[in-house]
């Protein structure tokens, strides 16, 4: 049956259902601030037979601006080819994380495993609340010839897709099973993505039929719209409640999160600090939102921070979190808040994190309540001692951190240590670099130890910490600030997970600085293994012995080659000079490099005091678990129960 078109006295143009998805895209904007810009900065996609006569025809015709009717696209959305639907959603993510969320990347698969392999990269959106469009192609509406290729048939719903696994996983999800759907779903999408609340994917599926099904369209849909990104205000009595609250303290922290980059409120921050003496533990997320060598600046918090901030953060009787969800390794699994008095100030424009811990909420924009906290708190400072304390435990830990970039560890060995790693591309880095990292290892140590001169120079995906992120969230990080060098660090079991977006890079002329820090195995997992008594069993890369365990010799891979066959230049390094003359020539040249360096499987961090709660074996023949479940046991027992 073919769709009724609507009134003939509403002004109308005929389009597909996918033509009109794309005009659609062109015509959006955001605006903070007064500063307005296009909300979508491209397509990403991969074309299959359920988008590539649709989603895919559509893109061609805007890209080749065969639009018939004079319409004159407001902003232009470019088409651009991944190689893995998974990394095609990190690029975006990266690319809207970048651009504090007032901007993203539209994303299009195909039917069936194209648009399923987008599933992770959802998850990894919406956990850290970043907003990307999500475009995956579904199964015949009409139902003409089911069932169709690569369609998932279910006895019990004939109306089920493999789509429906996107549902738990998205902000927004709709599936337009006609074209009368799209203007809704549209626009309901639109409100979620530009929610600097409760934003994260936003997916419409679309039939593979009736992406290519015309209908007449409102032309209404098609104007420029703006969609402004709203700073929510504080209520008075709430601000008036917390700062009542921040005056009786007598060692209080703030903890600062993403929320307070996203919302460009880190000169508001450093005012607050510095009018209060409040000293500054920073999640991953925020990681930035003050200068590391600010004196008031206690670096990283939690499971993986420093020995200044866990400390401040075990005796603080008034904890003020600003935008921040409060994860696990923020609160070392609840073990970093020591004192029994210890009261919570939450600022945060979701209503989830502002009542956490049972604190005391102010539901707002992270600036706006900073400043209105400030003026509230005119008459209020912690004491010179307290302000002294937190730049001595500042200045020291700078000196341990020191110690370990320039350890000497890979003159003696003849592996580098991850550390001198780190601490050769913070040498190398400019202030306005990015670097960026997601899994293993690498995220804790750079948490702990990278010295972040710039809110946007840190860029590690830790609420899923998705291995294979690095690279794909690299390039759209590059694709949001072309002006910025983006050193992406990752480690061999990484690297194997989404090596192809290096082609990716190269036809978009996207310049990454790659770090491969190749060990041979799981670092990070390898330590935690053998921490909780499994004596890192399966986390080397080893050929299989005669007797059946993956024990034997280093298997004999060649990742600098790898990298090089996919079209970026490639370098090995041996020595901290050599990686540090590396990294120069890599920034002084305009194509990607891919800088290869062998590292110590068991070079450690310094140690900040965190902890972070993974089960042990309750019972076992091995004594490794038993003495690591003893261990286990015995750190429970800080446990707090933070409402």
């Amino acid at each position: 049956m073919s769709a009724v078109p609507p009134n003939p006295a509403v002004q109308t143009v005929r389009l597909t259902v996918s033509q009109a998805v794309v005009r659609f895209l062109q015509a959006q904007f955001s605006e903070r601030d007064g500063v307005r810009r296009p909300f979508f900065g491209g397509v990403f996609g991969i074309f299959g037979h359920g988008n590539v006569a649709g989603v895919g025809q559509a893109l061609l015709e805007a890209e080749e601006g065969a639009l018939g009717d004079g319409w004159t696209p407001p902003a232009r959305v470019p088409y651009m080819t991944g190689r893995n639907e998974q990394a095609m959603v990190h690029a975006a993510v990266g690319y809207a994380r970048q651009q504090d969320r007032l901007q993203t990347l539209a994303v299009t698969a195909s039917v069936g495993p194209g648009s399923s392999n987008m599933l992770t990269g959802a998850a990894l959106a919406t956990i850290n609340r970043i907003p990307v469009l999500l475009l995956p192609s579904d199964v015949f509406a009409t139902r003409v010839a089911s069932p169709v290729l690569q369609e998932l048939e279910q006895p019990y719903g004939y109306d089920v897709s493999v789509n429906d696994a996107f549902r738990p996983l998205s902000k927004f999800f709709d599936r337009v099973w006609r074209p009368e759907q799209l203007p809704s779903a549209l626009l309901g999408a639109m409100r979620v993505l530009t929610d600097p609340a409760e934003t994260g994917a936003a997916t419409i599926c679309l039939p593979e039929d009736l992406q290519a099904e015309a209908w007449e369209f409102p032309v209404e849909l098609f104007r420029e719209r703006t969609w402004r990104i709203a700073r929510p205000v504080p209520e008075q009595i709430a601000v008036d409640e917390a700062a009542a609250l921040i005056r009786t303290a007598k060692a209080p922290l703030v903890v600062a999160g993403g929320g307070v980059v996203y919302s460009h409120a880190t000169e508001a921050l450093k005012a607050f600090v510095e009018a209060t003496g409040i000293p500054v533990g920073q999640s991953q997320a925020g990681k930035g939102a003050i200068r590391y060598d600010h004196p008031l600046s206690l670096g990283a918090i939690g499971s993986t921070g420093t020995t200044g901030a866990n400390e401040i953060a075990a005796e603080a009787d008034v904890v003020i979190g600003v935008g921040t969800r409060y994860s696990d390794f923020t609160t070392a699994s609840r073990t970093a808040f020591q004192n029994p008095d210890v009261r919570f100030v939450n600022v945060n424009v979701a209503a989830i994190d502002a009542v956490k811990h049972a604190g005391v909420p102010v539901q707002a924009d992270a600036k706006v309540a900073l400043e209105a906290l400030t003026a509230a708190l005119a008459d209020f400072s912690t004491p010179d001692a307290y302000r002294e304390r937190a730049a001595r435990l500042n200045r020291e830990w700078d000196e341990v951190v020191d110690s370990f970039f320039h350890s000497g560890i890979g003159e003696r060995t003849g592996l580098l240590a991850q550390a001198e790693v780190i601490g050769a591309v913070d040498e190398v880095a400019e202030d306005r670099d990015v670097v960026v990292c997601a899994a293993g290892s690498l995220p804790g140590d750079l948490h702990c130890m990278w010295r972040s001169r710039d809110p946007k120079q840190y860029h590690v995906e830790y609420g899923y910490s998705c291995m294979g992120y690095e690279i794909p969230g690299g390039i759209g990080v590059a694709l949001a600030a072309p002006d910025r060098d983006v050193f992406v660090t990752v480690g061999d079991g990484s690297y194997l997970m989404m090596p192809t977006e290096l082609v990716t890079a190269v036809q978009e002329g996207v310049k990454l600085i790659v770090v491969l820090l190749q060990n041979h195995g799981f670092a990070s997992i390898g330590a935690l293994s053998e921490q909780h008594g499994s004596q890192r069993y399966g986390t080397k890369y080893r050929r299989r012995t005669a007797e059946g365990r993956l024990e034997g010799d280093k298997l004999p891979v060649d990742l600098a080659a790898n990298a090089a066959s996919l079209g970026v230049r490639a370098v090995r390094v041996g020595t901290r000079k050599e990686l540090v003359e590396a990294l120069q020539e890599a920034k002084a040249s305009s194509e990607s490099t891919v800088v290869h360096v062998e590292t110590d499987l068991y070079s450690e961090a310094p140690d900040g005091g965190g902890w972070w709660d993974v089960p042990v074996s309750e019972v076992s023949h091995l004594e490794s678990t038993r003495t690591a479940r003893t261990w286990y046991e015995g750190k429970k027992q800080a446990q707090r129960p933070l409402l």
